[in-house]
Formats: structure tokens, sequence, C-alpha cells
């Protein structure tokens, strides 16, 4: 007996198989290579095709239960092949071919033909065109901007609902609650936790709560900006824009006041004069508050501070826009807001007369989104989507856009 025999690797039986159909079984030792098992295959399902030493190069062999590419170089015991398992050897996609420069060049030049006119163009091509003049403040009149109208337009619808509202006598007790509701905004605390573990580190307490508003109640950014801000003189200023201490006592008081209801002797009218206070503390409590970073930003580039709050609430806190009205014309101006629309004009009195808007200001729900909608312009869409309020904003939006065509 040789001794190769004696130490021979364990012989498998391979099923090998090709995309035409041919399907054949190879036998052979564990220490097979791939390149040994493609030119087998070769020779079975493509004959004489050896003579080219490329034709090897150019198939694979594909183990079909795990779709892994064999290697060459490598053994059948190296690539974990069992005995009967399933080989499909298949040609090799064809490189793609790198464009043609006649192809390139015709790409480019029809890119060019497409390519839209420049200005000087356009002159050259409208030159022998008769000139007309349009009055462009009219045509700007005509193509009105809805959010800036809305704005009028709630403004107005306001003082109707507060006026329809005194007449309902749930209407005291329904305010009160959303009164009650606007004493308990977040805007105004300050995370406890968080003012203690800045306090436990030797902060000062007034420092550490501007700390917490300036970085969205964040302990670790806002102990970054008071250690990088140790030094700054104005670093126990008060935020700009931010209310007074004392403002939320007086408020509280004025609420325990108005919570105390009007006395049996005065009646009606006592009731209404408690529902316009609420109406004034809600109102006062939705005054708008600048973003304290934005206000502390604009500053730094040269601004008043009165302007820079004015520019953030006729932008909605959006500091970039808030720049652009600095430097540009300041329109629409801070009282251009609460203005409201002409209430003998088409549009209102159209507005006015339309069934769905009429039962919706007799909903304290519908005051509370008009106010909220003021101060708070980007929560428009969460209105248009509440189920009560939803169909008196679209009644407007449509009464506006049937309006604004003719």
């Amino acid at each position: 007996v040789q001794e190769e025999k004696i130490f021979a690797g364990k012989v498998l039986r391979l099923h090998v198989c090709t995309m035409e159909g041919a399907e054949w079984l190879e036998e052979g030792p564990e220490d097979t290579t791939g390149e040994k098992l493609k030119e087998r295959g070769l020779k079975h399902c493509v004959p004489g095709s050896l003579e080219d030493p490329k034709t090897v190069t150019h198939h694979k062999l594909i183990h079909a239960t795990s779709e892994k590419v064999l290697t060459d170089t490598k053994t059948v015991l190296e690539e974990n092949i069992q005995d009967r398992d399933v080989l499909l050897l298949i040609k090799k996609r064809a490189p793609t071919l790198p464009p043609k420069m006649a192809d390139v060049v015709a790409e480019e030049k029809r890119k060019q033909e497409q390519k839209a006119p420049d200005k000087d163009a356009i002159l050259k091509a409208t030159a022998n065109l008769p000139a007309r003049s349009v009055d462009r403040t009219v045509s700007h009149h005509n193509v009105r901007d809805f959010q800036t109208e809305l704005r009028k337009i709630l403004v107005s619808l306001i003082e109707v609902a507060q006026k329809l509202l005194a007449l309902n006598p749930d209407a005291v007790e329904l305010f009160k609650k959303a009164n009650a509701m606007l004493d308990e905004d977040e805007e105004d605390r300050v995370d406890e936790i968080a003012l203690r573990q800045l306090t436990e580190m030797g902060f000062p307490e007034s420092r550490a709560v501007k700390a917490l508003r300036l970085n969205h109640m964040s302990v670790t950014q806002a102990m970054e900006w008071l250690i990088e801000h140790a030094d700054d003189p104005s670093v126990d200023a008060p935020l700009p824009g931010q209310p007074p201490a004392e403002a939320p006592a007086e408020g509280a008081a004025s609420s325990a006041e108005a919570a105390a209801g009007p006395s049996s002797e005065e009646g009606g009218e006592e009731a209404k004069d408690e529902l316009t206070e609420i109406f004034k503390k809600i109102r006062r409590k939705r005054e708008f508050r600048p973003d304290p970073r934005a206000v502390i930003a604009l500053m730094e580039m040269g601004f008043d501070e009165k302007e820079v709050v004015d520019a953030l609430r006729v932008n909605n806190n959006q500091q970039n826009a808030a720049c652009e009205w600095l430097l540009g014309d300041r329109k629409p101006s801070p009282e251009d807001l609460d203005k409201g629309i002409d209430t003998n004009s088409p549009l209102f009195q159209a507005i006015l007369e339309n069934p769905v808007v009429q039962l919706g200001l007799t909903n304290p729900k519908t005051l509370l989104a008009f106010e909220d909608m003021l101060e708070n312009p980007l929560n428009s869409t969460q209105w248009m989507n509440d189920p009560e309020t939803g169909p008196v904003m679209l009644q407007i939006s449509r009464i506006f856009q049937t309006l604004n065509r003719t």
C-alpha cells in the first residue's frame, strides 16, 4: 500500500450544476482547491475551454446554501464544505466599459441645450417686446399673505368672541379653569433637581437659574456656561425680556381675586366684568417672551434690546429672520401685529356671516385657540387639526382664498 493512500484525506462527493441546467457529481479530497474544482467543472460543461487560460478566472463557484463565493486558493476543507453539498458554477459578469468620449461630449451638449437661459439671454430675446407699465403696489396687494392677514382677522374675531361669551353663564367658570392652567406655565419653572445639582457645586442660586433657563434645563450645558462666564461682569444681570420677580406674585394675587367671583348683589354685570378681567389676565400670561439666547446673540451684534425683542416678536423667535428684519425695512412693524381687520370690509363680513364661524365663536375653546395662535403662530397646525376649532379655521381660510381671487 502506498504511503499517500494511507494518509489520504477524506473524499467528498459534491453536486455541481450550472445555470443552463447541467449537473454532475464531483469527487475529490478535502485538500482540493476551488480553482481545481472549477477546472474539473469546466471540462464537463464547456469542453475545450481550458485552452484559454482566462476561462477559469472568468468563472466562479458559489456554495448554494451559504451563497458564498469560493476562493480559488482555499481548499474545500478551509471553505467548510461538507459531503453532498451543492455548488453552482457560473460565469462572472463582464465589467462595465467606461463611456466613450463621444458619448460624454454628446451628454454634455444635451445638458447645455436644456439649461435655462441666463439674464442676458432673456433681455436679448425680449428686447423688441412692447413695454407695459404694471402697478406693483396693486399687484402686491392682490396677492396678500394669508398668515399676515390671518393675524388681523384673529384680533378682530377675539373681540367678537369675548362679547358673545360674556352672554354665556358658564363662560366665567370655563375661563377660570383656563386661567388656572396658565398659572402652571412650565416655561417659568426651574428644574429643582438640576438647580440643586448646580448649587451643590458651589454656584450661586440666581446664577444657576439663569444658566438653566439659557440652556433649556440641561445641567451639563448650564455648568459649561457658568464656567465660561464666571468672570463676565454681566453674568448676574437678569435675562432680557424676563418678567420681574414680583410679577408672578401679582399675577397669583390677581388670579385669587378673579377666583373669588362676583357677589350676589352685583349680578350679571359683575360677572361680565370678571370675565373681562380674566380675558386680560389670559392675554398678559400669553404675552410674548423672547428667546434669551437669541436676544443675547443679536444684542452682541450691536442692536438695542428693545428693537431685538420687537424683531423676535415679529418673526416668532426665529433668530435669523429677526436679524434680516433688523437689517431690512422692518416691516411689518410690532404695532401692525396688534391691529385688527377693517370690520366693515367684505372679508370680515363674509367670515362673520358663516354659520360654522358663528357657532365656533360661542365656544370658549375657540377663543383660547385664537389667543394661542396670535402669540404662537406655529401652533396653527395643531388648532387646524382639532375637531372643535379645525372647522372654524378651515372656513376662515376658504373665505379668504375665495375673496382674494376676486
